[in-house]
């Protein structure tokens, strides 16, 4: 009856496309809640991940991923700290998101196994992206809150999104992306105006 429950919890199809989706956008976010949650909701018996992913699962990993979370929790509320902390996890959060999604879709033909890894390396540099981006724009701020409530607000998404995958996987995928094309839009607005800023101080040079 527990084998049958476990496999009922595996996500397949459009299903595994939503729920790759979130994870891979929360990973974008912080990769150590994302990959933290889902060991311990595979340990729960509320997801089941596939024979690739199994190591998620470790108790050990699962420790280093929590421990690795608090000390982002922490330092991603100190001012330059954090922007120096996230610009250094570049090189972490969008390979780990590709890892998760390449591992996810080893049933897959080899050809979607790697669009499905592209896609999600995607997610997470646009998510990691709009990240860095918000803390640009909070860091000048002369007080604290802030940063703090954007950096508390991240680390509660993250953790939402994941678990809210498990129960609605559809619903959460539809949140992530409203927020991608959110983030696309400011993306766009922030190279408009780099551009006239650039183009404006031509002009008083030439």
């Amino acid at each position: 009856m527990l084998l049958d429950l476990r496999i009922s919890l595996i996500p397949s199809g459009t299903e595994l496309s939503a729920v790759l989706v979130v994870v891979c956008f929360s990973a974008g976010l912080n990769v150590y809640a994302t990959v933290a949650m889902l060991g311990l909701l595979s340990r729960a018996n509320r997801l089941m991940l596939p024979g690739s992913l199994h190591g998620v699962e470790n108790w050990y990993v699962i420790g280093v991923c929590c421990l690795l979370f608090v000390v982002e929790m922490v330092g991603d509320k100190i001012p330059i700290f954090d922007l120096l902390w996230n610009a250094a996890h570049t090189f972490v959060r969008i390979p780990v998101a590709a890892l998760l999604a390449y591992g996810a879709t080893s049933e897959l033909p080899a050809h979607k196994q790697l669009l499905a890894t592209a896609v999600g390396a995607l997610i997470a540099f646009l998510a990691h992206g709009g990240k860095v981006a918000a803390r640009v724009a909070v860091t000048p701020s002369p007080e604290p809150i802030s940063n703090m409530a954007l950096s508390l607000g991240e680390d509660a998404g993250v953790i939402f999104l994941t678990w809210f995958a498990t129960q609605h996987p559809y619903g959460a995928a539809s949140i992530v992306l409203v927020a991608l094309a959110i983030i696309v839009v400011a993306i766009r607005a922030v190279v408009r105006a780099l551009r006239k800023l650039l183009s404006d101080a031509e002009h008083v040079l030439a």
